[in-house]
Order: C-alpha cells, then structure tokens, then sequence
C-alpha cells in the first residue's frame, strides 16, 4: 500500500529525513515513532504528496508520488495532529463538507453519517455545533471525518492525543476493527503502549534516519533484557552504584530513579527486601524501553 526508498528531505539547509525506506503492506497497521523532530510528521507529508521530496521514490495505493498525489490522496485518509474542524458547522454538516472535497454525492455522505458517528461515539451529538463539544469529542470526530471517504489506508498523526482513557480504548477497538476489515493504517504516536497495542510493526526514527524496524515484540526481544525493575527512594543513587552492577545486565540512573534491566529479577528483588528506605516496581520489558535504549533519555524540543 505504501514503497517508499531513498526518501530524503532539507529545509534550509538541514536535512530532515536522511534517505529512509520502508514499505507498508495492505491490511497491516504500521506505526513510525520518534522523538520530537526525528522527522515522522515530514515523512508523512512526503508520503501524501504534500510535500516535494529532495531525493527517493514513493508509491502510495500504487500511484507514484509526488506526479499522482491528487489520485492517491483520494484513496487515504488523514488525521492531522491538530484538529482542524469547521467551528461553524455542526458535527454532521463538518462530516458533509469533508466528503464533498473527494466528490461524494450528499445522499452517499449522510447515509455513512450514522456509521461514522458509531465510530466516535458521538451518535447522540449529530446536530451539535463544534463549541459543545469537549476536546476529546472533537478529536473523535476528526478520526471519523478522516473515513468519509471510505479510504484504503488512513494516515494518523497521533490520533488519541487528547482523549481520556475511556476513549482511547474506545478508539483503539475501532482501529483494530478496522485493520480486521483490510484497512490499512499508518500512525505516528508518543503513546509507546498505543504503538504496542495497535502496531504489526513499527519503525523508529531518530535524526531523521529509521534505525529500527520490526514488530513491537521482536524490537523488545532483540534489544531490551525481558526484565525491568525500577528502584527509587532515600539512597538510590549510591545503591545503583555499589549493589545494583552486581545483579542486573545493565543499569541506568534517570534522575531518583535507578532502572535495573535483568534477566531473572529475583535475585535483585531479593537484595531490596530489607532495603527500608527503598521501593521497586518490577515489570515486563516494554517498547518504551526500547525507545529510550535507541533514542536517549534526553528532552527534545
């Protein structure tokens, strides 16, 4: 559904997206990850047509990129990072207008309108205007309105930034449900448990190059020790120091918290039993964890 090679992208004089290939097949949801500024957001504009790469090919839908972007825009749907809707419409009358731009007939448009409502939970707020709404809502409907047009693959620029637990959930099955009907999705998240949950496989960029790509369970295989103890309290850093090197694979202290990465944490469970001052959460290797491992615990802005 998605070929993209030798994808390279500068704007002034800096270069974004360093020559990056990945493909995406029909019915699988991918997920790119990364920092803030590792590229994703460009990549996703290059891969709609949006923007004009420096270097690479791109086919989406089988239609090469950029010459037939209008064409394969058609195909796909879009969930940009900040809503965009209409304040002056109503929930149903936003859905109306977005199907126009692709050419639908509005007798076509308000018989998927229930559907679509379904999607988002929202099948109560059909005439509401967009000011009733809360922020959770309107990013409900932005997912719904992105399926208008029945899309074979729908891009997302981290879809649940926004929406409380229960809607997440809510918007996670929706999404599984739509891979189970031969969807295609291609997301972009922060939420490393979205990415886990949702994701066949998922790319990690950093600096504008992919330096890792595999489903979330191999990526936690191949990189991260199946167990993660995390040891805070009085004293920590002394303890990470003297006692932890001699019971875990490999230590990293973040602040006044000691993350111990172990094979077996047993033994290292064991030595904090009398550790008073001391407290552990003990847990499975997750994607998060290979996140940092790849990308550092640094802030980026």
């Amino acid at each position: 559904m998605l070929e993209v090679r030798g994808l390279r992208k500068s704007y002034d004089g800096l270069e974004v997206v360093r020559g990056i290939d990945f493909h995406v097949a029909a019915g699988e949801c991918y997920g790119l990850l990364g920092p803030n500024g590792a590229g994703k957001t460009t990549t996703l504009k290059c891969c709609l047509g949006l923007t004009r790469p420096d270097a690479g090919s791109l086919t989406l839908a089988g239609l090469p990129l950029p010459a037939a972007a209008r064409a394969a825009r058609m195909r796909a749907g879009v969930v940009p990072q900040f809503d965009n809707l209409d304040p002056d419409f109503t929930v149903t009358e936003n859905l109306l207008v977005y199907g126009r731009y692709f050419g639908l007939a509005r007798a076509a448009i308000l018989q998927r309108v229930p559907q679509l409502l379904e999607f988002a939970g929202l099948e109560d707020k059909a005439h509401a205007k967009l000011e009733t709404l809360s922020g959770g809502m309107k990013r409900r409907l932005t997912l719904a309105r992105a399926l208008v047009n029945d899309p074979q693959v729908v891009f997302m620029d981290e879809p649940t930034t926004g929406l409380d637990p229960q809607a997440r959930h809510l918007i996670w099955d929706r999404l599984k449900g739509l891979v189970s009907a031969g969807r295609t999705l291609i997301l972009t998240t922060h939420f490393m448990d979205e990415a886990e949950r949702l994701c066949d496989r998922v790319g990690v960029m950093d600096r504008g190059r992919l330096i890792a790509e595999d489903s979330p369970r191999q990526l936690i295989r191949a990189h991260i020790e199946p167990h993660v103890v995390e040891v805070f309290g009085e004293g920590v850093q002394e303890w990470s120091q003297q006692v932890a090197p001699r019971l875990a694979r490999r230590v990293e202290l973040t602040g006044e918290t000691a993350f111990c990465y172990c094979d077996d944490a047993a033994a290292l469970l064991d030595s904090l039993a009398n550790q008073e001052s001391l407290r552990a959460l003990s847990r499975a290797a997750n994607l998060e964890d290979v996140f940092i491992k790849l990308t550092g615990r640094d802030i980026r802005d």
